[in-house]
C-alpha cells in the first residue's frame, strides 16, 4: 500500500505523511460473516505505528500525540484493528482511515477553556434550594420542650 496521508488541520498545518514502511500490518482470520471463505481468508487487519520512531511527527507533535493517545498505546505503538468487512482490502482501508482520524485528533492542540460565571438567576435558584433543603431538615428535628 501507499503512504498514509493525513489532511491538514489544527496541530498539523501542512498535514502529515506517514511512510508505508513505518506502518505495521498484520492479517488474521476474522470472526463474523464470510460464508465459506470465513475460515480460509485472513481478512482481519491490525495496523500499527510506532509513534516514538515515526518520521512523520516533529518533537512537539510526537509529545502531544503520545500524551493524548496514552490509553491506547502499547509502549509507544498504537494498534488499530478492522474486521467489519469481508474483504481484506476494505478492512485495510478502514484501518488506515481510523488511524488517520486518531492521529488527526491527537495532534490538535487543546482548545483553551473560556472562563464563565454563573448567572444571577442560577445563583438565586441554588441558594433558594439550599434554604428549602435546610427547612426540610430542620422540620425533622424533635420539637423543643417548653
Amino acid at each position: 500500500m501507499n503512504d498514509l496521508i493525513i489532511s491538514a488541520g489544527p496541530g498539523a498545518p501542512r498535514g502529515l505523511r506517514v511512510p508505508a514502511a513505518e506502518l505495521i500490518e498484520q492479517f488474521s482470520r476474522s470472526s463474523g460473516p464470510g460464508g465459506q471463505g470465513v475460515n480460509t481468508t485472513d481478512s482481519r487487519v491490525q495496523l500499527g505505528l510506532d509513534l516514538a520512531r515515526t518520521t512523520a511527527l516533529d518533537d512537539v507533535q510526537r509529545a502531544r500525540v503520545i500524551r493524548n493517545l496514552a490509553a491506547r498505546l502499547d509502549g509507544s505503538v498504537i494498534t488499530i484493528a478492522a474486521s467489519e468487512e469481508r474483504a481484506q482490502r476494505r478492512n485495510r482501508v478502514a484501518a488506515r482511515r481510523r488511524l488517520a482520524d486518531a492521529l488527526r485528533e491527537a495532534v490538535a492542540p487543546p482548545v483553551p477553556r473560556r472562563p464563565t460565571r454563573p448567572t444571577k438567576g442560577s445563583q438565586r435558584r441554588r441558594l433558594d434550594a439550599k434554604t428549602q433543603r435546610g427547612t426540610i431538615k430542620a422540620n425533622r428535628r424533635k420539637p423543643v420542650a417548653e
